[in-house]
């Protein structure tokens, strides 16, 4: 049986918003959303998200008994889940970029947005927006796009959310160990020169895997840093 209530709307807003709404209201976990239009979809750090119609706009609602520091991994779980179901159509690898995008060939294909809320020292509950371009590829400044239909695939987003869902199924429940080595398998090597742009600073080093609550570690040349939100660029370090 599946964890999960789909609805699937033929335009929203925002898929994030509505699921943010609905968890406040009182929602229970597995409520999963699907717009096949999204008007004003959100990115990360506060960019507007562009959705033409064909990509999926895809927003779940867990309630997670972690702490709140951990609301991170979850980003790292639904990026695998997405990894993993564009792997049923794609045969080029996907390559995860921390904390949330995915990644073809060095362009973006996917992003993932968390929205979370705390009681106590624990998540009262926490929204995962996926954003995965299907059929276009929007322009994102200084950023390289991609879409499946640029790869010669077409599928419908009912379809893929129902993929990625299979998945999320499985690494919402997993330990954090086991979805940071998952994750880090998918993702730049252990190595990879860096820049994170966080907290108003410009951090250089080289990547130095992953915390136990899926921070990234950042090598420079006295210390690792442990960083827990920032913009990522590979190779300008």
């Amino acid at each position: 049986m599946s964890p999960w209530r789909l609805e699937v709307f033929d335009e929203l807003g925002s898929t994030a918003d509505e699921c943010a709404a609905r968890a406040r209201a009182g929602a229970a976990a597995g409520l999963a959303i699907l717009a096949l239009r999204q008007t004003a979809g959100r990115g990360s750090r506060g960019r507007r998200w562009q959705a033409p119609v064909g990509n999926l706009n895809l927003s779940v609602l867990l309630r997670p008994t972690r702490p709140s520091p951990e609301a991170g991994l979850f980003a790292l779980a639904a990026g695998l889940a997405v990894a993993e179901a564009l792997a049923r159509y794609l045969a080029p690898p996907t390559c995860l970029k921390w904390p949330n995008d995915v990644l073809i060939g060095g362009a973006k294909i996917a992003g993932i947005l968390i929205d979370a809320a705390a009681n106590g020292a624990r998540l009262d509950w926490l929204a995962v927006g996926i954003g995965l371009n299907l059929r276009h590829a929007p322009d994102i400044d200084g950023r390289r796009t991609t879409a499946l239909a640029d790869h010669g695939v077409d599928v419908s987003p009912r379809d893929m959310a129902a993929a990625i869902l299979d998945n999320l199924a499985h690494w919402q429940e997993a330990p954090g160990a086991a979805i940071c080595a998952a994750w880090l398998a998918r993702a730049h090597p252990v190595g990879t020169s860096l820049s994170v742009q966080s907290g108003g600073r410009l951090r250089e080093g080289r990547f130095a895997g992953l915390s136990e609550r899926g921070e990234l570690l950042l090598s420079g040349a006295e210390r690792i840093e442990t960083i827990s939100t920032g913009e990522v660029l590979l190779g300008h370090a």
